[in-house]
């Protein structure tokens, strides 16, 4: 929010409020709508990559023949790998997932829609990610330093460009809203696990005087460490990704044993293509973690 020259120490206090308060007073459906509309703020990437121009041939190309820059620190470009899983593949959206599951009251007969949500979501958001990619590499790759531009630098270029201060007005908006769904879902996932580990009641759908505990266990400390003056907020981003890239095989062998016991599953327990691709996933991030 620093782009529309608003400091920290007024637009932090906002946020943790605003995510407080939906947690606090409104009930799952509410709070799950409220935070899908934010969520479709992310779209604004897609005309604004389209705006700036690409040569798409060059895209489909960088597409089709990824690989590790010559000159790139083996070290440095792996933990930016590792951040991408882990903030692609994470412990905490076990927490999130079972944890709303129960809140939303679904039942087995509402698993063939949450695939497909699944599979909507995941679909929709790997674009939104592209577009990204596309419009920033479109218009920033090539100045330089570009390697270590922090998001004012970014925003200062992509001012100068065609997209002119509406567009960077309408990038900078779409950063605050992902970044707004992000501290959502995460803080109702930390409340969920510490209510589950400390026994605490959870729900989205308690009376806020029956639960305040469970509300607020998720997002007091959030808002003080962004706070701490100097903090390397882009470092301190990349290391929680890179932890939880770390953590993530553990939870999934736990996952797995879930998904393979006959007893719990019924006739939804794992095929036996599941466990494999389940299985390549672990080894992957093993791998990835290793080197």
């Amino acid at each position: 929010m620093s782009i529309f020259s608003v400091s920290p120490f007024l637009s932090v206090p906002i946020a943790w409020i605003f995510v407080a308060s939906i947690m606090i007073f409104l009930h799952y459906s509410t709070w799950e709508r409220l935070a899908l509309w934010i969520a479709a703020g992310n779209i604004i990437f897609v005309p604004l990559a389209i705006a700036a121009h690409p040569d798409w041939s060059q895209v489909v190309a960088a597409i089709g023949n990824w690989h590790i820059p010559a000159a790139a620190a083996l070290g440095a470009f792996t933990y930016v790998i590792l951040a991408n899983l882990g903030t692609t593949i994470a412990p905490w959206m076990l927490f999130f997932e079972q944890s709303s599951v129960v809140d939303k009251g679904l039942t087995v007969n509402d698993i063939p829609s949450s695939q497909t949500d699944t599979a909507i979501g995941s679909l929709s958001m790997g674009i939104i990610a592209i577009a990204i990619v596309v419009l920033t590499g479109t218009l920033v790759y090539g100045h330089t330093g570009a390697a270590n531009f922090d998001i004012q630098a970014i925003l200062h270029i992509l001012r100068q460009s065609s997209l002119g201060s509406i567009g960077t007005a309408l990038f900078a908006l779409g950063l605050v809203e992902a970044g707004l769904i992000a501290a959502i879902a995460i803080t109702a996932s930390t409340s969920w696990a510490v209510g589950e580990a400390l026994k605490l009641p959870r729900s989205l759908n308690l009376k806020p005087q029956r639960a305040l505990p469970f509300y607020l266990s998720g997002i007091l400390s959030a808002a003080m460490v962004v706070l701490i003056p100097h903090i390397p907020l882009g470092f301190l981003n990349l290391t929680v990704q890179v932890i939880a890239s770390i953590f993530m095989p553990a939870a999934m062998l736990f996952l797995l044993m879930l998904l393979n016991d006959q007893e719990i599953m019924g006739s939804y327990v794992n095929r036996p293509w599941q466990n494999y691709s389940a299985f390549a996933i672990v080894g992957f991030l093993i791998l990835a973690n290793g080197l």
